[in-house]
């Protein structure tokens, strides 16, 4: 029987009591209700857990809550882990994500929760007598810029202080949910981990040639960067020379409005190219390419398809956070649910990494890069002088629309603060709104985000109350503001071949050519902004040097040093500058499509990603010529 593993924020909350009874442990994301509250996973890694974040672009939220049963009636200290994200930059009383914690819609005493502290940590609450053993709580959202709740604990022990540490936090909390041990979720041919353009074809091309393939997704729908939550647009072409049949499934899954900049891709014109046309001149708002409305990507049809595979389990909401090997050998990882904390082990024979951040790979000891090479040891004549760690940032896109009558956006004091001079006269935030090119893409994503979020409301917040032009941006409101990032660069893993700039712009042939980059050498750098001197860059500009179509090797698609392990996206082997190129996602799409035939053939052969250059590369040539049969052909 086919397993479709989807948990789209279906809350429910069993709170698990400690052997002693002396205290309940509770997740804020798992409560039952999330309200208008969202779940955030993106620093899962580094700080321990995803959390509760009161997304409401400067309008409070609606209440989360969850049913508790209290084991003993009585005195209970109550503790909150959060922050007081904007801590930096304001003080307690300025705090954009102030809550408030209720038990039995009774708000608990007059403390405010998010107001303290730059970094998570456990906030006092105070003492609270609970007299029933049934108690509803609710965390209660005061301002709509971002509040997070982590977790709420109660403790009959008055000198208990929860653990802050996050390895003795992430210890402690599966003590208290009894998650001992994850539980067994299947043996694959191939586990695919990421479920972004990348990994959604990955899992197509192999379950079509016949490999059983778990597709594991941190996040409620799929897509990545193409999703209704962060909201890129697909580009680069398919359909190129030498194997013009690479890109059949990202034609299948591509939401049809993308097209509207590709009609021509077929010559001569095809009858799915002409409805593309006919449907865009219907629906002109699908020319959108970037931070258009929701139904632009098409999060449904995407999902509909996997669906419908038999050879694909689909996990979404489950992020992936161990690795287990045998020698160079992935054998299994282990994935936690978002939304309730409980584990699961994935076994397989071939492992390939979509996660963009190359998670995978890292978690597995692969070879990697991060940030750009020197001219002294790639020779390209677009890196700089001496390594840096400098990369493509995260993008956070955000639109507005106009009402029929005025709106109010509130003051925001903890934003960026804009003048005339510098503030972005905008109705819509597109890609350039990118910040982050000289921080840790994966360790400081939370700050990546807030930061952005800064630059967004404070620019906004100018625009309706301050600027000379208010008058113009009166009856417009914001509706719209990404929440998770739109990440570009971070790890690279490395294979056989790392592809340069060289290779590229000298057309350097290779005999294991492959799927076929065709988007400029995209590089992005941090735009200043006279007098926002003393603030870190929010937007970005790009470079770009145009290309002739060429095909990259397969060979850039398998880790050097981990047997077993494929990847598929912008964390495939190659420099930065040649980043620049294959990291858009019609490009990151015909990738998995490779990924998913060469899979398909070391699973026949039981055998190596490797092995299949060396031994198979006439096999693998002959399926990238035919390319995947689509849903009419299958």
């Amino acid at each position: 029987m086919k397993k479709i593993i989807i948990y789209i924020f279906l809350f429910t909350i069993y709170p698990i009591y400690a052997q002693n009874n002396n205290f309940l442990f509770i997740e804020a994301e798992n409560f039952n209700d999330a309200g208008g509250w969202v779940v955030d996973q993106q620093s899962i890694d580094i700080i321990g857990s995803s959390y509760l974040m009161a997304h409401g672009l400067g309008v409070p939220v609606q209440n989360a809550t969850t049913t508790i049963h209290v084991p003993e009636k009585g005195n209970y200290r109550v503790w909150v882990r959060t922050r007081n994200w904007a801590a930096k930059w304001s003080n307690a009383e300025n705090a954009p994500g102030k809550f408030q914690l209720l038990f039995d819609n009774k708000i608990l005493t007059t403390v405010l929760f998010g107001t303290e502290g730059v970094d998570w940590h456990w906030q006092d609450g105070g003492v609270i007598t609970l007299t029933k053993e049934v108690v509803k709580l609710s965390l209660h959202d005061m301002t709509g810029f971002n509040g997070r709740c982590d977790a709420i604990l109660l403790t009959s022990d008055m000198d208990f202080i929860p653990p802050g540490k996050v390895d003795e936090l992430t210890q402690f909390r599966k003590k208290c949910l009894s998650y001992d041990q994850p539980e067994a979720a299947g043996k694959y041919d191939l586990v695919v981990v990421g479920g972004g353009i990348a990994g959604i074809t990955t899992s197509i091309a192999a379950a079509r040639l016949g490999c059983k393939v778990a597709l594991i997704q941190n996040r409620p729908v799929l897509g990545g960067n193409n999703s209704s939550e962060i909201r890129v647009g697909l580009s680069g072409l398919i359909f190129k020379d030498p194997y013009p049949n690479l890109g059949n499934i990202v034609d299948e899954i591509g939401p049809i409005g993308h097209w509207a900049l590709y009609e021509a891709n077929r010559e001569p014109a095809s009858e799915r190219s002409k409805h593309i046309l006919k449907v865009i001149e219907e629906n002109p708002e699908k020319k959108i390419h970037n931070a258009g409305p929701e139904s632009n990507y098409e999060d449904n049809k995407k999902i509909a398809v996997i669906e419908k595979e038999e050879n694909i389990d689909l996990f979404l909401n489950t992020h992936v956070y161990e690795v287990k090997k045998n020698k160079n050998k992935i054998t299994a990882v282990i994935g936690k649910d978002i939304i309730t904390g409980k584990e699961s082990i994935f076994e397989g024979e071939l492992f390939v990494d979509c996660t963009g951040d190359g998670n995978l790979g890292f978690l597995s000891g692969a070879d990697y890069r991060v940030g750009r090479e020197g001219k002294g040891e790639t020779g390209e004549k677009s890196a700089p002088l001496e390594p840096d760690s400098l990369v493509m940032g995260t993008s956070v896109q955000w639109y507005s629309d106009k009402l029929s009558e005025p709106s109010s956006f509130p003051l925001t004091p903890w934003a960026i603060q804009f003048s005339e001079e510098t503030s972005q006269k905008l109705t819509r935030g597109d890609w350039d709104w990118e910040t982050g090119l000289l921080w840790d893409q994966i360790k400081d994503i939370e700050k990546i985000r807030d930061h952005a979020l800064r630059a967004v409301f404070g620019n906004w917040s100018f625009l309706k109350n301050k600027s000379n032009d208010k008058d113009q941006y009166a009856n417009y409101k914001l509706a719209w503001v990404a929440y998770i990032g739109g990440k570009r660069e971070s790890r690279r893993l490395m294979g056989d071949v790392v592809l340069s700039e060289q290779d590229i712009v000298n057309n350097i042939p290779y005999d294991d050519a492959s799927f076929t980059t065709t988007w400029p050498i995209d590089l992005h750098y941090p735009l200043k902004i006279e007098g926002l001197e003393n603030e870190e860059p929010f937007l970005a500009e790009a470079d770009q040097q145009i290309i002739k179509p060429y095909p990259v090797p397969y060979r850039c698609l398998y880790s050097r040093n981990i047997e077993n392990l494929f990847m598929a996206g912008r964390n495939i082997s190659v420099t930065h500058v040649a980043l620049g190129t294959i990291r858009v996602q019609r490009t990151t799409g015909m990738m998995g499509e490779v990924v998913g035939m060469a899979a398909s053939l070391a699973t026949k052969y039981k055998t190596d990603p490797r092995n299949i250059y060396k031994n198979h590369l006439n096999e693998l040539k002959t399926l990238m010529k035919e390319g995947i049969p689509t849903t009419k052909q299958h």
